[in-house]
């Protein structure tokens, strides 16, 4: 069976950081596109972040200079380092492999 298990949610504060995980199993992850998005609430599902097979990366305007997508193939996992994190951030951020697979989603609160 194959999935995407994200971790790594939380409440901060405005100014502070977070580093998000999503690992996967059941498929061979470094022979996908990987992108996190992010849904707020009453607000339309977000594209924040892609990386390319070969670790081209891409940022939504939104996020650019503070947020960085990487991954690890020998780990089957993917990250989103999320810094200066706002309150707009706030979002249940969601990883997704390719056109196939999404995970069940992490909640990130900034707050004070």
């Amino acid at each position: 069976q194959s999935q995407l298990v994200e971790s790594g949610g939380g409440l901060v504060q405005p100014g502070e950081s977070l580093r998000l995980s999503c690992v996967g199993s059941g498929f061979t992850f470094g022979t996908y596109a990987m992108k996190w998005f992010r849904q707020a609430p009453g607000k339309e599902l977000e594209l924040v972040a892609s990386i390319s097979v070969g670790g081209g990366v891409d940022y939504g305007d939104s996020v650019k200079g503070r947020f960085t997508i990487s991954r690890d193939n020998a780990k089957n996992t993917l990250y989103l380092q999320m810094n200066n994190l706002k309150f707009e951030d706030t979002a249940v951020y969601y990883c997704k492999a390719g056109l196939s697979y999404w995970g069940q989603g992490t909640q990130v609160t900034v707050s004070t």
